[in-house]
């Protein structure tokens, strides 16, 4: 399975859902993967791309925590397959001289990595077609959306921006 690096190109809400969606790019292709999210992984995730920092620790720094602790280090984030609608990721921890992989969801993974600096790798096969349209109400169950950057940017531009509130910090 060839694996490309991504960087996290956006966070927005999907109007016809009312669901935050993150925005992955490769910088080898021409393609965009939209992730369907929760609402809270997306507070994380936006709070981690404004800098501003909590009190005390949420989930994602808890977890990261416990690792460094433990004596390890989150050393990639793998997005690895879709099966009914729903994407796959695995967290790579370096410990004891060795790689653990842990089984994780996509949104969880992605707050992660942003937390400890870990890169980002998807799948080349999920940027080959579009996710299909679900009829299921799962936060990372996607409606069909495109995966090339113009078409998703223009559908993006559309979005109004006070429909943001919710995710000011």
């Amino acid at each position: 399975m060839a694996m490309l690096e991504v960087k996290l190109e956006g966070l927005a809400l999907d109007m016809t859902t009312n669901t935050p969606v993150i925005i992955l790019a490769p910088t080898e292709i021409e393609k965009v993967l939209p992730i369907w999210i929760g609402h809270a992984e997306a507070w994380a995730i936006a709070m981690e791309l404004s800098g501003v920092g909590s009190k005390r620790p949420l989930t994602h720094d808890l977890i990261g925590n416990v690792i460094t602790e433990l004596g390890g280090k989150v050393v990639r984030i793998e997005i690895t397959r879709m099966e009914e609608q729903t994407y796959f990721a695995s967290i790579g921890i370096e410990i004891e001289g060795g790689t653990k992989i842990v089984d994780a969801r996509p949104s969880d993974s992605i707050a992660i990595a942003l937390k400890t600096g870990a890169p980002i790798f998807v799948n080349e096969e999920l940027f080959k077609t579009a996710p299909e349209t679900s009829k299921k109400s799962s936060p990372e169950a996607p409606p069909a959306m495109p995966t090339d950057r113009e078409t998703l940017r223009e559908r993006l531009r559309k979005i109004n921006p006070e429909d943001f509130g919710k995710y000011s910090l």
